[in-house]
């Protein structure tokens, strides 16, 4: 499996000829093709490696397409797109789809070099996805891809393989219960958090993250591009509850979840120490505090253009980030140091003993990846877990403000004991920061999740009357 895999007859442009009309209503079809609402004018094929080429019967192709979308006003915050998005796609080939199979059609092909061949999804072939671990363990260089494990991982041969169905904005398989790949759909080249921080951690002894095993890669265009991530495998945790879910059977028992929120922010705390060991911190003076202000501002501005329901709070609002920037002309100095970047219940899970690990280290998918890697104050992942816990109880039904206010306060005392300082303790930055969390999540929600609206809203009605920031009204 160490030698390339590649067959001259299928070019990136004779595929397009086979794939762009199946291909164009296909992808805005899924749930992590991130360009919801436009139009694709123009689609291309940068990149075809055959994993296995295509016979009389069936193949698996491994393509990087970029797909270029027309700027719709409204729908991107004021903003305009990137140039184009490239997307990992893993195309199964077959003469006859089994019916097993038939949920993951992507259509029949009637031209080009596929002609005759019905594509589908390949990750819902166990034979074709089964061949990703394989090529893992072996540490395959296949074309342009190049698989490359820990050495001291083992990792078994023939793990049945299955999708997990709460696909969201990447795609994950599950091997035999012991291993877990996640595949990046949406990829740019360079150097993914995802990947690079849980091998930190690893290194640093952290065991409240899952280290990586294996990981694949892909060749930029030229020698001066950077790879593109496409996959990390990962132990599977098995039995652990997902720590959104158990909130939400806790609240909807009656029962308190203020001892769980203590221990995620003793976990958090230990995470934010072992990264601020392990890479280096910046100190914050100023003139990065008015930048930091600038941006949560202008966050701000775009989603009330694109909101309008955000726009009666926008000129209180702004005055949380006044107050921030203000905060940096005086004589105390703060850390950026590499964080999680988009901490929330959902990115938890607590095992059947109970320990609590952090997963997702992507970051927002919204930001740069370049941003996404810069160093930030720690308080901005604390905020996120503080607003995660009013979602929660903002989403049941009656909203249960004690609730949410115990789990906020025991948070930031867990992180606390660990941390040896209460993020309570800077409430102008915790506060700059919830707010700036609110705002990109009613943007997210009145793009993607309309009927979720109320429940951002809510929170921006008590950020903009002045409620302390870390009690719930």
């Amino acid at each position: 499996m160490s030698e390339a895999v590649t067959r001259p007859g299928i070019t990136a442009d004779a595929l397009l000829a086979s794939l762009d009309p199946l291909l164009r209503p296909w992808l805005p079809r899924q749930r992590w093709f991130a360009g919801k609402g436009r139009p694709i004018s123009e689609f291309t094929v940068t990149s075809v490696t055959e994993l296995l080429p295509p016979t009389a019967d069936s193949g698996l192709l491994h393509l990087l397409v970029r797909v270029r979308q027309p700027h719709v006003p409204g729908q991107t915050g004021g903003a305009p797109p990137p140039p184009a998005d490239c997307y990992q796609l893993l195309v199964g080939v077959r003469r006859e789809l089994p019916t097993r199979l038939a949920p993951a059609l992507i259509g029949h092909v009637t031209q080009g070099p596929l002609s005759g061949f019905t594509v589908y999804e390949a990750l819902h072939d166990s034979r074709m996805s089964g061949f990703l671990l394989e090529a893992l363990r072996m540490r395959a260089r296949i074309g342009g891809l190049r698989f490359e494990r820990d050495p001291h991982k083992d990792i078994g041969a023939g793990l049945v393989p299955r999708v997990l169905a709460a696909e969201q904005s990447n795609s994950s398989l599950v091997y035999g219960d012991t291993f877990i790949l996640k595949l990046f759909r949406r990829v740019v080249p360079g150097v993914n958090p995802d990947l690079e921080l849980p091998l930190v951690l690893s290194r640093e002894g952290c065991t409240r993250v899952p280290a990586p095993a294996a990981w694949f890669l892909g060749e930029g265009k030229d020698a001066t591009d950077d790879a593109y991530v496409l996959g990390v495998l990962q132990p599977y945790l098995k039995g652990t509850a997902d720590g959104w879910e158990l909130a939400l059977e806790e609240l909807d028992a009656g029962r308190a979840f203020s001892g769980e929120a203590r221990a995620l922010g003793r976990v958090t705390a230990e995470v934010h120490l072992a990264l601020a060991h392990a890479l280096p911190t910046v100190t914050l003076g100023r003139a990065q505090m008015e930048l930091i202000a600038e941006g949560m501002a202008d966050r701000l501005d775009a989603a009330a253009r694109a909101v309008p329901a955000l726009q009666p709070y926008a000129p209180t609002l702004r005055t949380t980030f006044e107050a921030l920037a203000d905060l940096g002309r005086g004589e105390e100095m703060w850390t950026a140091q590499r964080i999680h970047g988009d901490l929330h219940l959902g990115q938890c899970l607590r095992s059947p003993a109970g320990e609590w690990s952090l997963i997702d280290f992507e970051g927002e998918p919204s930001r740069p990846p370049a941003e996404r890697r810069l160093p930030q104050p720690a308080v901005r992942d604390v905020a996120g877990m503080l607003r995660s816990f009013d979602y929660a109880a903002r989403s049941r039904q009656p909203w249960a403000p004690q609730w949410a206010g115990d789990c906020r306060a025991a948070y930031c005392a867990g992180y606390a004991e660990v941390a040896g300082r209460d993020p309570r303790m800077d409430p102008v930055l915790l506060r700059a920061y919830e707010t700036d969390k609110a705002v990109y999540e009613v943007l997210y929600e009145a793009r993607h999740r309309p009927d979720w609206l109320p429940v951002p809203l809510a929170a921006i009605r008590r950020l903009a009357t002045n409620g302390p920031a870390t009690e719930a009204h």
